[in-house]
């Protein structure tokens, strides 16, 4: 089964939400990918991308532009350890993606893979995900570290 991305109509168009110009929706249940997707869409997302596989979301990764977000759900179609993918999204360079987990296995999900983004204990409210990934990123000693250097 392919990807779905879904862009704005030209009427929805406009800026963005803030770092959500691209949002990488890994989620094998269509009807949380759904609701997430038209919560994505409602927030200012500016394309949502559904895979339902790590194989798909691989594929995505290869030939897309670099999301800004991320959401991984855990176990997946193809594989029970989605939660990898959020170690290999933050290999994508400087300023990696947002990541949020969304699971009904919370336990699943190694400590340290964990602390990369919150974790959603399915079932839960689409906007309460959507709330986290438009929040300003926190600044941290490497942030700082960064901009510093500039």
């Amino acid at each position: 089964m392919p990807s779905t991305s879904t862009d704005l109509s030209p009427d929805r168009q406009g800026k963005p939400a803030r770092g959500l110009a691209r949002v990488l929706l890994v989620e094998d249940d269509a009807i949380l990918a759904m609701a997430l997707e038209d919560a994505l869409l409602r927030a200012g997302a500016g394309k949502v991308t559904i895979c339902v596989s790590v194989e798909q979301t691989m594929r995505e990764l290869e030939n897309e532009l670099r999301p800004d977000a991320i959401v991984l759900d855990v176990h997946l179609a193809d594989r029970d350890d989605g939660w990898a993918l959020a170690e290999l999204v933050t290999m994508l360079g400087p300023k990696p993606p947002r990541i949020a987990f969304s699971t009904g296995s919370p336990e699943a999900i190694p400590a340290n893979v964990a602390a990369l983004g919150p974790v959603f204990v399915k079932p839960y409210d689409p906007d309460d995900l959507v709330a986290v990934l438009v929040e300003e990123r926190k600044s941290g000693l490497f942030t700082l570290l960064r901009r510093n250097a500039r």
